[in-house]
């Protein structure tokens, strides 16, 4: 008999993005059960792959491409997403994500980190594309950032102006948060109509030991004396910005939440408002099986991450869910997932597995398939 499978991946980071995983495990499953029908509905919750996952989810979505100014300074060829008109906006939604805007895979592979020098100039010239467009709301992932510069870049690239004792513009990047003695929000672009949602799946703080530059800096090129440099300018700039570099999400991107949030934007669980938007719920409650999975499965996994998110939805609906993951640590917790697969057990290393995703998602799409086979 034939059933309907859902398959919600979020992005396996650094390897293969939502869209392209949820289409390789499909492949996989096909090939053992045809007469299944199998529904796409790649996930996200913010970073990489967050406008990958709405033009593959969402239906009559539009990808709007534009050419920024990426985290080097040099051009960069970008996209948002245009969502159709609905009650809550009627012109239309502008999903926007800095990982293709200003995010570190830009930086190469291996990247070229900048700790000082990376910005997000490039994210608030889509946003501000997206506004001239005329949506009625904006939906904004901040994941995968390459800079530690407050959303200073951002925020100058919507209108506000940042400048030293001397009254002229700060650099771009954390190098700029040194000198800045001055912050200048009023030519800020307002929020459109229906406002703005940050997608996030981190709660830090802007600043202090759990703060932007501590916990990310490093992953951003700063050494251990460099991250308290990261940390007092993004202290100078709380002193002149009136939003709390306290609250929860503050310290996301670089601190790019704290930007988003003096510009009026509303910080949310960047998983449970994507399930949201592209009908999560309702496509499980009409499945047969759920498959959902990232790139790395582990302790921490079950604080916000897509695979806790849908397999939550799952629960809810009496629908059993598979886990798919490029590794599963001995400390996840798997007590929730009727069926897991390993690409990096399946490829026989991590290495083989981050050198060939899309053909080990597909023989894990498969295998998924024969466990489900007989229930």
């Amino acid at each position: 008999m034939a059933r309907t499978i859902v398959i919600a991946p979020d992005s396996f980071k650094g390897t293969i993005g939502a869209a392209a995983a949820a289409a390789a495990l499909a492949t996989g499953w096909r090939t053992e059960r045809p007469s299944d029908q199998v529904r796409l509905l790649p996930m996200a919750d913010g970073g990489e792959g967050t406008v990958d996952a709405f033009a593959a989810a969402v239906p009559g979505a539009r990808r709007m491409p534009v050419t920024v100014t990426g985290p080097e300074g040099t051009p960069v060829a970008a996209s948002w997403v245009l969502l159709p008109p609905t009650a809550d906006a009627p012109h239309g939604t502008g999903v926007v994500e800095l990982a293709n805007t200003s995010g570190i895979e830009l930086l190469g592979t291996p990247p070229r980190l900048r700790a000082f020098d990376a910005h997000t100039r490039g994210f608030g010239e889509a946003i501000a594309d997206a506004l001239a467009h005329g949506v009625s709301r904006l939906v904004l992932g901040i994941g995968s950032s390459s800079s530690t510069d407050g959303g200073t870049g951002m925020l100058t690239a919507l209108g506000a102006r940042f400048t030293d004792a001397a009254g002229s513009p700060i650099a771009d990047g954390a190098r700029g948060l040194g000198p800045v003695s001055a912050a200048d929000l009023s030519g800020l672009a307002p929020l459109p109509s229906h406002g703005a949602t940050v997608l996030s799946d981190v709660t830090n703080p802007l600043l202090g030991e759990r703060g932007a530059a501590a916990v990310f800096g490093p992953q951003k090129g700063a050494s251990r004396s460099e991250v308290g440099e990261l940390d007092a300018g993004l202290a100078r700039l709380a002193a002149l910005v009136d939003a709390d570099p306290d609250a929860a999400g503050a310290g996301a991107a670089g601190g790019t939440g704290f930007g988003l949030l003096a510009w009026g934007a509303t910080l949310v669980p960047g998983s449970a408002a994507v399930a949201e938007l592209v009908g999560l719920d309702a496509a499980v409650g009409g499945a047969s099986v759920v498959v959902t999975g990232e790139g790395s499965y582990d302790g921490q996994s079950a604080a916000g991450k897509v695979p806790a998110h849908v397999g939550a939805v799952a629960a809810a609906a009496s629908v059993p869910v598979a886990l798919v993951a490029g590794r599963i640590t001995a400390d996840a917790d798997t007590s929730g997932f009727a069926a897991t697969a390993s690409l990096t057990e399946l490829a026989g290393s991590s290495g083989a597995a981050m050198e060939d995703p899309a053909r080990w998602l597909t023989e894990a799409g498969a295998v998924l398939a024969r466990a489900f086979a007989v229930r």
